[in-house]
């Protein structure tokens, strides 16, 4: 980790990754996935729980059907999938924890953004139901021309659009899919959860457990007296 590359420095943008990240939707995905598997007589097992995370939700599909053994069913499971997790979201839109607290603090002095490879409207009703949408300037999800994570399109857009250059922007990402996108497109990260793979932990500048994360919020509310004074 190289620590050092945040302490002492203010972003002139922060671009988050939504699912697990800011909003509690991996248990959302998960089920998702094993309701539509098993409507096909298939398990979710670790493998293809570990294969599927952080994909974009069409690679999904067809990680989905690779698993039935039918290539040919990836756009009618990639459907399935969509409504049965907006279905869950639209239910139980849960912030994760010490997100409410640090997105409120981060704009206060530098604008936000979302980054995801999630659907746009499922973004924007989860982060409307847990009370975060007003805080984000803007939210990039795959588009023509913009390819889903790991590919750092997502990231280089976020940033441009913020007025920044990537290199001066921070990422905040839970999953090794998403870091890779934002460390390709040339910002600096903090990966947040419980239980970082070695090579996530790695490829980061820094690595929290949480958002709440006492050290963080510190860190945030140094740089904004900073901010705000300068």
């Amino acid at each position: 980790m190289t620590v050092e590359r945040i302490n002492d420095w203010t972003p002139a943008a922060v671009v988050f990754d939504c699912d697990g990240t800011l909003m509690d939707t991996e248990s959302h995905w998960h089920e998702a996935r094993a309701e539509v598997l098993r409507g096909y007589g298939l398990t979710a097992g670790p493998e293809f729980t570990a294969r599927a995370a952080g994909l974009h939700y069409s690679d999904c599909g067809r990680l989905m059907a690779e698993t039935a053994g039918d290539p040919s069913l990836a756009p009618e499971l990639t459907d399935r999938l969509l409504a049965s997790f907006r279905a869950l979201v639209d239910a139980d839109p849960v912030p994760m924890p010490g997100a409410t607290e640090l997105v409120g603090r981060l704009s206060g002095f530098v604008p936000l953004a979302v980054a995801s490879n999630c659907p746009r409207d499922v973004i924007e009703a989860g982060l409307g139901g847990a009370g975060l949408l007003e805080h984000f300037e803007h939210i990039v999800v795959p588009a023509e021309g913009i390819g889903p994570k790991p590919a750092p399109d997502v990231y280089l857009t976020a940033a441009r659009l913020c007025g920044a250059e990537p290199t001066d922007c921070l990422a905040v990402e839970d999953t090794f899919c998403g870091i890779r996108s934002a460390v390709l497109a040339g910002l600096r990260v903090i990966g947040v959860g419980p239980h970082p793979s070695a090579e996530a932990r790695d490829a980061v500048d820094l690595w929290v457990a949480t958002l709440g994360e006492p050290g963080l919020l510190d860190w945030v509310r140094r740089r904004s007296a900073l901010a705000l004074t300068s």
